[in-house]
């Protein structure tokens, strides 16, 4: 879900991130991989953007992956067969912290070869940066900082002064899944007006692909995950009843033990 979001957010709001990532505000469209006469390699994770002189290749990491430095030089590779021309940047950015090493890897080497990314980890980054434009206010309680619900505040009330009613939904629904990365469900419906959220196109792609998980793939442990979701996004229970299946007492039992554990 969280490659989803951040997708999401890279291709709608890609001068925002060009900003951040860049220095330029940049408008960059979406790069199908497709377009590189080759099968991607981890398509649900693959974020391709470009614009006439540049290809921005992004990664979204909430685990770390011994596989992502070949990943880098193999994309790279593609995108230099096709546009030879372009300018290339590729960055990977951690979203959840962790001690591994591997968050600081920004090389792949082999004898004669070397490549190197950017690597980004959210909690090093200073705050104030995801709070100066819509498209990064998501990722503003991923920060460095000690006080999350602090900043989810700061960023609730910049969501709330949004004139846009499409992108202060959009952008409200991904803030309070990204926020449950350092913060607990209750914390966030605390602050975030669940009420906004509701005709996001986030909030309608968690519906869809709950039906979708729940049909393709039929076991109980694929439709608790998908209740779970939806639940931590505080959907109605009559209606995660409707694309899960589940009956409304399964929904409040497994509801009442995910508010047990945030509270331990």
């Amino acid at each position: 879900m969280f490659d989803n979001i951040c997708k999401f957010l890279a291709e709608n709001f890609s001068t925002d991130f060009a900003t951040w990532l860049l220095g330029e505000p940049i408008t960059f469209t979406e790069l199908s991989p497709q377009e590189l006469s080759l099968e991607p390699i981890r398509a649900d994770a693959l974020i391709l953007l470009q614009s006439a002189q540049e290809v921005l290749h992004l990664e979204f990491q909430t685990q770390v992956d011994v596989e992502i430095p070949f990943r880098m030089l193999d994309y790279r590779v593609r995108v230099y067969r096709r546009f030879p021309r372009k300018a290339m940047h590729q960055v990977v950015i951690y979203l959840k912290q962790t001690n591994s090493d591997l968050v600081q890897q920004n090389t792949f080497s082999i004898p004669r070869t070397r490549h190197e990314f950017t690597v980004i980890r959210l909690w090093e980054q200073p705050t104030d940066v995801f709070l100066r434009t819509p498209g990064l206010l998501p990722l503003a309680v991923l920060s460095s900082t000690i006080e999350p619900e602090a900043v989810l505040n700061d960023v609730a009330q910049q969501i709330n002064s949004i004139t846009e009613l499409k992108t202060q939904s959009n952008i409200a629904a991904s803030t309070a899944i990204l926020a449950g990365l350092v913060l607990d469900r209750e914390v966030i419906k605390r602050v975030l007006r669940s009420d906004i959220m509701r005709d996001s196109v986030i909030y309608q792609d968690i519906l869809e692909e709950g039906k979708a998980k729940g049909i393709a793939e039929g076991k109980a442990e694929a439709l608790l995950e998908v209740a779970i979701n939806l639940i931590n996004t505080d959907m109605a229970l009559e209606q995660i009843a409707k694309v899960t299946g589940l009956s409304i007492d399964q929904l409040q039992q497994l509801q009442a033990e995910l508010e047990s554990n945030n509270n331990q």
